[in-house]
């Protein structure tokens, strides 16, 4: 596993201006039967140690493991709000006012109904249509970029 180059950084200065910062991830491929879930743990505490060795850490982690088209009774994959919420209840948390940054709509698409900032991180699969209560970017450290100046102002 490899992280993209200056996400590490970026979550660092998430952590350093006083954000907290959840990874929030569908992993259909647990539902699907590509991979365990022990290797998804594996993967996860791999990431963490790559964050660390850039002074960064995660806050918390949800993770989503049905495929598409599974019955999710708590509408946990994204688009839906069961990871976010429970995020919210575990942590104190206020998501009005939270920021959600994805490089798909559906990551994003929770702002909207909780009052949040939505930023569309550009990549492969991002959709070329963007609603306009989306802002786009062109990196992680772009969007972290706007989340610090945003809280200032």
């Amino acid at each position: 596993m490899e992280l993209l180059p200056g996400a590490a950084e970026a979550v660092a200065r998430l952590n350093g201006a006083g954000h907290p910062v959840f990874l929030v991830t569908n992993q259909s491929g647990i539902g699907r039967g590509y991979f365990t879930w022990a290797q998804y743990r594996a993967v996860h505490a791999r990431l963490v140690e790559l964050l660390a060795v850039a002074g960064a850490r995660l806050n918390g982690e949800y993770h989503a493991p049905h495929a598409p088209g599974d019955p999710d009774p708590e509408a946990l994959r994204k688009p839906g709000a069961g990871m976010f919420l429970r995020a919210a209840r575990e942590h104190g948390l206020e998501l009005a006012g939270a920021f959600f940054v994805g490089d798909r709509l559906r990551d994003v698409a929770p702002a909207e109904r909780f009052g949040g900032t939505a930023i569309l991180v550009r990549g492969p699969q991002s959709e070329a249509e963007t609603p306009p209560h989306v802002e786009v970017v062109d990196s992680l450290a772009e969007a972290v970029e706007r989340i610090v100046a945003l809280s200032r102002g």
